[in-house]
């Protein structure tokens, strides 16, 4: 590892009588942190406050090129792998990254005025959301910034600064932590934080609650190939959630707008972590030249891709005649800073993490551990709520699934071996995540786990190829972060 210098925007502390003030005083000078409602109040800015989605929507293969004339330079970047060179606008790599490490800096604080107040026991739930907090930031920057996670070279490869201490310098050195470094210190906070976290909130779904945690903490151990702790950790939702998962029959009888508000709503039992994130993420379906598309979709949500061959549950809608496509998950409020001269700034509440997501990492976990006819079982509870018209007799089988999602040589390649019979049962769930996750990013992270190539195509331009192992998996630092000595991946 290297020394760095390194300008992270951590040094930044909340206000708490304003939480959207932020004091750039020397340490001497800011808010005292003494009062367990101070901490409570500086937590709720533990939690990214900008948007992913975007991002890794456009650099999965969920995304094509639509055809449209224009399209902003941050889409065309993120379709493309490419830095981008907009610093100064929501919805890019840099905005996440520093809304990240800006989290990570609350939490921090959090923890040390714990720690100054004694560590009581009475502030256990406090600590507990930190490190939840502080774990899920480190956990979302090495996932976008590093290459994919494999215990054979995470000793080597380049993870992110785990920063563990507020910030007491304008430039502070930091060292670049190896991405195992990088996975056990998320993994201890993880571990840790699980004892702690309460649902004693007014609003939980807005903190990281006893569900939410544990269902991030799946998220982790999935990626780090732990079944067993996947297993453990999902063991309260059984092997047929009923009233757990997102209720999409239900959708058919909302308008688009009603669907865009119920898709966050905190009162949705599948939702467990919900954020307000500053983002445009809802005008993406007309202002992206690269997204879903009108002439392509149907590869992804037509009938037959159902192993029922039967339609799914997933409303579509457009406003360009069907150039680009979208379903209603993201309802945007405008923040007036100004009416007069129309300025403020957008904001849309998305969910991080979900019951679907979580339910769908336990049959994983089941696939890998070789208990495939349980695996069969929930995998087909779960599609058949998606599905229309779905009766018992249309019930999964071992040879249904493998007649449907056939082993391709060198297709799917984590750095775990699998069956032929595993390969076909993990393709199905991944393209059942890709379905339920669209617009939300996540198949970015299945494409970058089980190294998946990406072919984006651009019209009167030669195919754009992600290969295996390719460099751009992991995302260039930010420019500015660079600047200031962040060492920069390989290209």
């Amino acid at each position: 590892m290297k020394n760095l210098k390194i300008a992270l925007s951590l040094l930044i502390l909340i206000s708490i009588t304003s939480c959207d003030d932020f004091l750039s005083e020397k340490p001497d000078n800011r808010t005292e942190i003494d009062t367990p409602e101070k901490i409570s109040e500086l937590l709720v800015e533990a939690y990214p406050q900008m948007s992913y989605f975007d991002i890794a929507e456009t650099m999965s293969d969920n995304v094509f090129d639509s055809g449209m004339v224009q399209t902003l330079i941050k889409n065309e970047q993120n379709y493309n792998w490419e830095i981008q060179t907009e610093t100064t606008d929501i919805d890019t790599q840099a905005y996440y990254w520093d809304a990240c490490y800006r989290a990570i800096a609350h939490a921090n604080k959090a923890l040390e005025a714990i720690e100054d107040l004694g560590s009581p026991a009475s502030l256990n739930p406090q600590k507990g959301e930190a490190l939840m907090a502080r774990a899920y930031s480190h956990f979302m920057l090495v996932s976008f910034w590093s290459k994919r996670y494999n215990p054979a070279t995470a000793a080597t490869d380049l993870g992110i600064p785990y920063v563990t201490k507020p910030e007491t310098e304008l430039v502070t050195k930091y060292k670049r932590n190896s991405v195992r470094e990088v996975f056990d210190f998320i993994e201890k906070d993880i571990e840790d934080g699980l004892k702690l976290v309460t649902n004693n909130y007014k609003q939980p779904k807005f903190h990281f609650n006893v569900n939410a945690s544990k269902a991030f903490a799946s998220r982790f151990y999935l990626v780090k190939g732990d079944w067993d702790r996947v297993l453990e950790l999902s063991s309260d939702l059984g092997s047929k959630p009923v009233g757990k998962l997102r209720d999409f029959p239900s959708y058919d009888l909302l308008s688009a707008v009603d669907q865009r508000l119920a898709y966050a709503d905190s009162d949705a039992e599948t939702n467990l972590l919900i954020v307000s994130a500053n983002s445009i993420v809802s005008r993406s379906y007309y202002s992206n030249r690269f997204y879903l598309s009108g002439a392509r979709y149907p590869e992804i949500f037509g009938t037959a891709t159902s192993p029922y061959l039967k339609p799914w549950y997933y409303n579509f809608y457009s406003s360009n005649s069907s150039i680009t496509v979208f379903m209603p998950k993201f309802y945007e409020y405008f923040k007036y800073s100004n009416v007069t001269a129309g300025i403020g700034d957008p904001y849309v509440a998305e969910v991080l993490l979900s019951n679907d997501e979580f339910f769908l990492n336990r049959i994983e976990a089941h696939v890998m551990k070789g208990d495939i006819a349980l695996a069969n079982d929930e995998l087909d509870y779960f599609l058949s709520t998606r599905t229309v018209g779905y009766v018992a007799s249309d019930k999964l089988t071992e040879a249904k699934i493998v007649a449907k999602y056939p082993v391709i040589a060198d297709e799917y390649t984590p750095f775990y071996t699998m069956t032929p019979v595993q390969t076909s049962y993990i393709k199905a769930i991944a393209e059942t995540r890709r379905r339920d996750f669209v617009h939300e990013g996540i198949r970015w992270f299945d494409v970058k786990r089980f190294n998946i190539v990406v072919n984006h195509e651009t019209a009167n331009k030669p195919t754009n190829v992600l290969v295996k192992d390719d460099n751009r998996r992991a995302l260039q630092i930010p420019l500015h972060a660079s600047n200031t000595g962040v060492e920069l991946n390989p290209r």
